[in-house]
């Protein structure tokens, strides 16, 4: 189950109080303060891991308290400190402040960490009060208590590729093709209801990581079919694949389809609209979608690949896009040559 969004409580942990203890031996008449001071609360920290991809652990559970401090003990022994509380979450989340409404932290890269809630101070014992002139000391101080507040966490897929388009565009059979994921797959819109990540496999063991976002219609930006809510997920991807429709069957007509999401796009995020775009014209295996063709290049204003994802057809040449958009060209990352057994005689040929 895909959850995107959360919001729970944490809460440092107590810290240890402080006893009044006095030493109390045989032979030790005028033994002295004794009480040791309480252990430091645990800390609560969010840590973001590469190994997650939502947040529905967090639904399920609201209440993240860490352990409490050790109360202090006689012979001047310190009370244990509480054990830590650490929440795992997905790389690309951020954490906000429920109540005061701002972001503490935004967690970007696999090991990104914060504290969000720290422990309480512990008491101090009577030995610490003792002195020249107050050699009998019962006082101590109670254990602090640990930070408690609320948060909101919101997760962003990190991608390098979004697909996004309208509802039965093929964009998720295009994932399918290109990667191993396995979204589900029909013939009626808004099939997709959440994202879906995939990894699309190129040469020489280059991976680019692609996301699927729900289909986008007319009035998205104000909650109109899924909304946008999904559309945060395409504003950490690098390149936006905009996948249009170019059937005799289509929902809209391939040049109003792609004005239609460029709109959507561009009313929720002004950042996102800039972001650079490939233009892949769909379901080219279907008699009579060169017209549409035509009109959807000259609304985008750029050439449009030609794919079909259901046949594969022209998978290879959007391959080839994808690759040199994110690995360019470059004489000096060309193959070695292959090492040759530094043990076998050279012959003459070979020198």
């Amino acid at each position: 189950m895909f959850k995107d969004e959360a919001v729970i409580h944490v809460r440092g942990g107590k810290g240890g109080n402080g006893i009044v203890a006095f030493r109390r031996e045989k032979f030790a008449p005028l033994g002295g303060p004794t009480g040791g001071d309480g252990g430091r609360g645990g800390e609560v920290r969010i840590l973001a891991v590469a190994d997650q991809n939502t947040l529905v652990d967090l639904v399920h559970r609201t209440d993240w308290f860490a352990q409490n401090g050790g109360d202090g003990g006689g012979n001047n022994c310190h009370g244990k400190n509480g054990s830590s509380l650490t929440i795992r979450v997905p790389v690309g989340t951020i954490v906000k402040d429920r109540d005061r409404q701002f972001v503490i932290k935004d967690l970007v890269h696999s090991g990104d960490e914060i504290v969000v809630a720290r422990g309480g101070r512990g008491g101090r014992g009577n030995k610490f009060f003792a002195s020249a002139v107050n050699r009998v000391p019962r006082q101590f101080e109670r254990g602090a208590p640990g930070e408690e507040r609320w948060l909101a966490l919101e997760l962003k897929l990190i991608a390098d590729v979004g697909i996004v388009g309208m509802p039965n565009a093929g964009k998720s059979t295009l994932l399918s093709r290109l990667s191993a994921a396995r979204p589900k797959i029909s013939d009626y819109p808004f099939t997709t209801i959440e994202p879906q990540l995939g990894i699309l496999e190129l040469d020489r063991y280059k991976t680019l990581v692609i996301a699927d976002l729900p289909g986008l219609i007319e009035g998205a930006h104000t909650g109109v079919g899924l909304g946008d809510k999904f559309l945060r997920h395409v504003e950490r991807t690098r390149v936006l694949l905009h996948l249009v429709d170019v059937s005799p069957f289509a929902l809209v007509p391939a040049a109003e389809a792609w004005k239609m999401v460029r709109n959507e796009i561009a009313l929720h995020s002004d950042k996102l609209s800039k972001q650079p775009e490939i233009v892949v014209a769909n379901k080219a295996d279907m008699p009579g979608y060169e017209e549409a063709v035509v009109e959807l290049e000259a609304a985008c204003g750029q050439e449009v690949i030609l794919v079909s994802a259901y046949t594969g057809k022209n998978l290879d040449r959007l391959k080839s896009v994808l690759h040199d958009r994110f690995f360019p060209s470059d004489p000096g990352t060309a193959a070695p040559a292959r090492r040759t057994n530094p043990n076998k005689p050279i012959s003459i040929d070979q020198r």
